[in-house]
């Protein structure tokens, strides 16, 4: 018999976790770590993979339906639907930027496949993370990342407008900013994860606010007046048995607001509880899906090593 456990994150933020792993995978398929998760408009579920495949599609319900990307990533970091049914995938260890077919043809590649920026040099790019598309002007905001301090802005077309950040802790500064999105009213947010915040830039880069009291935020996705924060636990000898740091999602008002924190006090694999939140998506209805790198994050960390799981559905209440 199928078991459910319930996420309670207080009224409106009610949430049941189906036991097992969903979706149905293709023969060779795995889901070794997940980066990213993206719903398109026609509810189809895209999980952007570590595993054979760069891209596997689902029905909401599980359904598998097709895969692509075996020969485009190199290590995949973050994906994010565009305005016109295109799927912008970003690589970090390629340090590329592809507009695809939601089918997987290539559109338009942005930077030099393979080919890196001097480190810290504020040049695009040096292991980029994350790719967020203006709703009004379809402008790009790319946060790179691990490489680098910045944000870089492009065109629709795919041209540099400007970019800003540098290494550091003040406002405007970035401790590796790992995710963008754009609110309703055009502020660029970024998850400036070792600094332990989101910073909020107009679209000139320039600082406007931030949202502290969370822990290493990584996977960050607005949905309407929502923000989700996947928050990651800690890699520290020192403080990784305390309780309450990370393994986490939060959900915020678009003044940074926490309306609910889901998840279990610890790290595990239990449901109700996880390792290394690292995508997020949601649905028309509500319902949240939640990728993890589990095997980077937890498993391979584990007295033996192995694949953790990495993929969840939770269902609205």
């Amino acid at each position: 018999m199928m078991t459910t456990t319930l996420l309670d994150g207080g009224e409106g933020h009610r949430y049941e976790e189906h036991a097992g792993d969903w979706g149905g995978l293709p023969p060779g398929a795995s889901l070794r770590e997940i980066a990213d998760v993206v719903v398109d408009r026609h509810g189809r579920v895209h999980v952007l993979t570590r595993g054979e495949h760069g891209i596997l599609v689902f029905e909401q319900d599980g359904e598998f339906l097709y895969a692509w990307g075996e020969d485009i990533f190199q290590r995949p970091h973050g994906a994010t639907l565009g305005g016109d049914d295109t799927l912008w995938c970003v690589d970090d260890d390629g340090h590329g930027i592809y507009q695809c077919s939601l089918d997987g043809k290539v559109l338009r590649t942005i930077g030099t496949s393979g080919q890196a920026a001097a480190a810290m040099s504020g040049k695009p790019f040096n292991k980029p993370t994350k790719l967020a598309v203006h709703p009004d002007t379809g402008d790009l905001f790319i946060t790179d990342g691990y490489g680098n301090a910045r944000v870089h802005r492009y065109s629709a077309h795919g041209e540099h407008i400007l970019s800003w950040g540098e290494s550091g802790c003040e406002a405007g500064q970035f401790n590796l900013p790992h995710s963008v999105a754009i609110d309703k009213a055009g502020r660029v947010l970024v998850a400036d994860r070792e600094n332990h915040r989101i910073q909020i830039f107009d679209t000139n880069g320039d600082y406007l606010t931030e949202w502290g009291q969370m822990h290493r935020p990584c996977a960050f996705h607005i949905d309407g007046d929502l923000a989700y924060v996947g928050q990651l636990p800690s890699h520290l000898p020192v403080n990784a048995t305390y309780p309450n740091i990370g393994a986490c999602v939060t959900i915020h008002d678009m003044d940074g607001r926490q309306l609910a924190r889901l998840g279990d006090a610890f790290p595990g694999e239990e449901p109700g509880q996880f390792t290394a939140p690292h995508g997020i998506a949601v649905t028309e209805s509500g319902d949240v899906f939640v990728g993890e790198v589990s095997f980077s994050a937890w498993g391979k960390r584990l007295p033996v090593p192995r694949t953790a799981r990495c993929l969840r559905k939770l269902t609205r209440l």
